[in-house]
């Protein structure tokens, strides 16, 4: 495919001349008068190179650059200024321009010019193509399931998304908080600037602390200059903190001050650290008991809780488990360079049986494992691990038809409306808490 250059100047003849001089380098060239007809040819044809006048009979080619840039990105521009004008060419370089040359000089160094803006060009479109890719893996749309439960937490997501509100993540491991998340944030405005993770339970207190605020020089021992934390990297952008129920209490109470001032201390400091970032927690614990054993901060918790997601576990969306299946088989077989194209009937009835502990993470290194075993084309019974087949042996299957079967699923809905707490779960079954454990030990419930 050809490059395509524009040419932008009321001077027929300088056109021509430089329309012929491009032409005999490959290019393909269009040219045109004025500035209003420029912006026709944009919306119609991809140009790569523009040569501008600086002056023309409809407007400023210094300012059209700035336009141009915002419009069109990828494309560069190259200014022609008449001599005793260079002002104008430096002022459209600001405005985003590639370069300027002096009417005279360019049938000299247009080419060579050209062809440096044609490698930015090419450079521009490379980062273009990337972000996409890289937005459309952390979107909304990226997230795979069409269940019920999982499209409601999409829905309040994309809600929140594009507000400042602080937002509490809750659900089992492997549910995909950092997932949804990522989304927010690339949902948001604040997309352009620093998403940044941080496992609270990864770290003792003093590293956790240290990763979060930042040090001053002479601080602690080995603190040789000022060190900036997380916050302070994410500034304007977004943190979240994965795992917030393991925090230490004295941390949480510093984590407070950011959320109602926006400012903390950083470690060996006096002056308080300014900063506007939106934070986005997420946790696997039942953060009110928390509180009650004195674990979690009260009023640290009504803070981060303006806005709570329940992730939903993989064991209540059992219609997205062949969707999220069929996705990781084709990862993986596409990573290994193995032709795995389908499941077996078996397979496939096994994998909605299971109880899921471990969620998505865990179906995702079943089917790894499955792909790596496999001999044919087809995932049968003889590639799932030999604990995943122990699992689903103890469950017991019942018939649809039994009382049994039918007081189990109730048992189970209603554990899935109280997000697993047991004392609201056995109020709402009026049956006293010791009925409920048992009977959720007989069944087998997760």
């Amino acid at each position: 495919m050809l490059n395509t250059i524009l040419i932008i100047d009321d001077e027929e003849k300088i056109r021509g001349l430089l329309s012929r001089i491009l032409s005999l380098e490959g290019f393909e060239v269009f040219q045109v008068g004025d500035l209003k007809s420029a912006l026709k040819k944009l919306e119609r044809t991809e140009i790569d190179v523009i040569v501008c006048d600086v002056k023309l009979p409809d407007g400023s080619g210094v300012d059209f650059s700035k336009i141009l840039k915002e419009k069109h990105p990828a494309t560069e521009t190259i200014m022609l200024t008449a001599f005793g004008n260079i002002p104008d060419g430096v002022q459209a370089i600001k405005n985003g321009a590639f370069d300027y040359i002096t009417k005279g000089d360019d049938n000299n160094k247009i080419i060579p010019l050209i062809y440096k803006a044609l490698e930015k060009v090419k450079l521009n479109k490379r980062i273009f193509n990337l972000e996409k890719q890289l937005g459309n893996r952390f979107s909304f749309d990226s997230i795979i399931g069409k269940s019920k439960i999982l499209k409601a937490a999409i829905e309040d997501a994309e809600k929140v998304a594009n507000t400042d509100a602080t937002v509490l993540l809750t659900g089992e491991t492997g549910t995909g908080k950092e997932v949804f998340a990522q989304a927010i944030h690339n949902s948001s405005s604040r997309s352009k600037q620093n998403f940044i993770a941080i496992n609270c339970s990864a770290f003792s207190k003093e590293l956790l602390e240290n990763e979060l605020f930042g040090h001053k020089a002479g601080a602690f021992t080995g603190a040789v200059k000022d060190s900036k934390g997380i916050f302070e990297e994410a500034n304007n952008g977004t943190v979240f903190l994965d795992e917030l129920g393991e925090m230490p209490l004295d941390l949480q109470a510093k984590l407070l001050r950011v959320l109602e001032s926006g400012e903390f201390l950083k470690v060996g400091d006096s002056k308080p650290t300014k900063v506007d970032v939106r934070i986005i927690a997420a946790t696997n614990r039942d953060l009110p008991s928390e509180i009650k054993a004195g674990n979690f901060r009260e009023d640290l918790y009504y803070r981060i809780n303006i806005f709570n997601i329940i992730l939903p576990a993989l064991r209540d969306r059992i219609s997205d488990i062949e969707i999220l299946a069929d996705y990781f088989l084709r990862f993986f077989s596409a990573k290994s360079s193995r032709k795995i194209t389908s499941f077996s009937e078996d397979y496939l009835n096994s994998l909605k049986q299971h109880s899921w502990k471990g969620n998505i993470r865990e179906l995702r290194n079943v089917i790894e494992r499955s792909v790596i075993l496999a001999d044919g084309e087809t995932l049968n019974t003889n590639t799932l691990p030999s604990d995943f087949k122990i699992q689903n042996s103890e469950v017991k299957i019942m018939s649809a038809f039994e009382l049994s079967s039918a007081e189990k699923i109730h048992i189970q809905r209603v554990l899935n409306y109280t997000n697993g707490n047991k004392t609201e779960t056995a109020k709402l079954l009026n049956i006293a808490l010791t009925t409920l454990y048992r009977k959720i030990d007989e069944y087998k419930i997760s």
